[in-house]
């Protein structure tokens, strides 16, 4: 991942960075001794909602191609629908980016009733070592509160000169940063601030948000595997980097809506869900017209119409509650508009939310079922047959130099699949790609999100999980898109062979959905060996 693609995740307005940038080790939790309680299952219209508004709701965001992964809906604390765009998958975690920042929030609610902090600690005095010599006035008045509630009193938000510090000492340079408004009074989206929430927390605790979380809401909850991404000392970013499953989304808006109560147990206190949740401060003049980011913001929850509110992340992810509804939703996606995923849940989905059951419908419901266990992500299949492949089957091309240091690649086809190898100084990297089909494997590739960065590769990527599919566009032209499914990312990578040459061309899912973004992937050009 690329400095520029933080800054357009930034622009996004939903938080930044994707597992495994920062650190190449993320805070994991690991496999534990209990069992996933999965949420129990029912059919829409037994918990009052119709089925076919439903599907209704499926198709709209389909055809207006706002790149949904996975739905789960939620009612009466029974899942009515749910569904993954294949490649992505139940059982695979999936990149919150800032709907992390409510699991954060979270943590801070459990130290609050365990009495190890209050919201009106001052910033600083947790930090004596790292605060400047000299403390301004509205530094010294921040509190953990005006951490929460996005008012530190920042112009803009700290997280690129956090970013910029890759020896460590996160929390003193969010320290020596200006503070120009009084703390409290001016609201500036700032993933530094859910940061040093999370830097807090592991002074006060010496655990990290993740390894805090974990007996308190995790395991209690049947959440496994979750991982989160640390900071260069090894804290939790606080503020994106943490992946979870779509039903872990769900259980956790569903904790909400139940006040904290979970299997009739008080699980996170009931006052800290209404403090958490609650309009706190104003996020956009009166003078908005009204949309789901000018509700006001509570502690790292979004306040949105409807009376409702969510935690979100950048490009799609959502924990949506709606207590009057008594309903969840979570949702998964790269999208180019998140606000146009909220409509389609106002225009269709809410008025399909009935106060009683409604009359069984065999067929919606049947329509439903197929629909969501059909869902795909599948590029458009082509017929053409290509006489190079044959030619250049098992032949190696040395790669001229580029930033991914990658020396030869090489193609084997088959029938059915074709397999790309790509050899650097350190390792040679297999992809396997499908004809005309997903094929899920592992790669540690540079160039797959998150591990792509032009610079020398100084220690081992993290695996990453990938399925791939290629087809042929034109005898001489090969596409292969290989999504990075805990990721929301995907890259097509398309092979121009020429003679003895091929040339690579790689295009990042953000630049295809954005277009007035400039990718700035890598080009690679080799030439036959032998």
């Amino acid at each position: 991942m690329t400095l520029d693609r933080r800054q357009f995740l930034k622009q996004m307005g939903a938080g930044v960075a994707g597992i495994g940038f920062l650190s190449l080790m993320p805070d994991t939790l690991l496999a534990a001794p209990f069992k996933a309680n999965n949420l129990p299952r029912s059919t829409p219209e037994l918990q009052g909602i119709s089925s076919e508004a439903t599907l209704r709701f499926v198709e709209a965001v389909e055809k207006e191609q706002l790149g949904l992964h996975s739905l789960m809906v939620v009612r009466h604390g029974q899942v009515v629908a749910e569904g993954w765009w294949a490649p992505y998958a139940p059982e695979l975690k999936h990149t919150l980016f800032s709907l992390s920042k409510s699991f954060t929030s979270t943590a801070i609610g459990f130290a609050v009733a365990e009495g190890k902090l209050k919201v009106t600690d001052k910033v600083v005095s947790f930090f004596p070592e790292d605060k400047p010599a000299e403390v301004s006035p509205n530094l010294a008045a921040m509190r953990i509160k005006d951490l929460l509630t996005m008012t530190t009193g920042h112009e803009t938000d700290t997280l690129r000169p956090l970013l910029q510090e890759t020896s460590g000492g996160w929390a003193r340079k969010f320290l020596s940063l200006p503070v120009e408004w009084e703390p409290g009074t001016h609201f500036v989206y700032n993933t530094g601030a859910t940061y040093m929430l999370s830097a807090i927390l592991q002074k006060v605790t010496g655990q990290t948000v993740l390894a805090y979380l974990t007996p308190r809401l995790f395991q209690p909850l049947g959440m496994e595997g979750a991982d989160w991404e640390n900071d260069p000392d090894g804290i939790n970013t606080g503020g994106y980097g943490l992946r979870v499953r779509t039903e872990d989304i769900a259980k956790f808006g569903q904790l909400y809506l139940q006040k904290g109560k979970w299997n009739g147990k008080q699980v996170l206190p009931a006052a800290w869900v209404e403090e958490a949740t609650a309009y706190q401060v104003p996020n956009a003049p009166s003078t908005t017209p009204a949309h789901d980011w000018n509700q006001g913001y509570g502690y790292q929850f979004w306040r949105s119409r409807h009376n409702s509110y969510r935690g979100d992340g950048a490009m799609g992810q959502y924990c949506l509650v709606l207590p009057e509804k008594d309903a969840v939703i979570a949702i998964t996606s790269e999208t180019h508009d998140m606000q146009a995923i909220l409509n389609q849940v106002w225009d269709i989905l809410l008025p399909g939310l009935k106060p009683a059951a409604l009359p069984q419908n065999a067929t919606a419901q049947k329509a439903l079922k197929q629909k969501l266990a059909t869902l795909t992500l599948l590029p458009p299949k082509t017929s053409i047959s290509s006489p190079i492949a044959s030619k250049v089957s098992g032949k190696t091309y040395k790669v001229q130099e580029n930033p991914l240091y990658i020396d030869t690649v090489s193609f084997i086809f088959n029938k059915d699949k074709a397999t790309v190898k790509f050899k650097d100084g350190e390792a040679v990297h297999q992809i396997v790609c499908g004809l005309n089909e997903w094929v899920k494997g592992e790669t540690q590739l540079p160039g797959s999100p998150p591990s792509f960065v032009p610079m020398q590769r100084k220690l081992p990527m993290p695996k990453e999980k990938v399925a791939a599919f290629g087809t042929w566009t034109s005898p001489d032209t090969f596409v292969m898109t290989w999504s990075f499914n805990q990721t929301p990312h995907t890259d097509t990578v398309t092979c121009h062979f020429e003679d003895k040459a091929v040339r690579l061309v790689f295009t990042d899912s953000i630049a295809r959905k954005a277009p007035e973004r400039k990718s700035e992937r890598p080009v690679l050009v080799g030439q036959m060996m032998g």
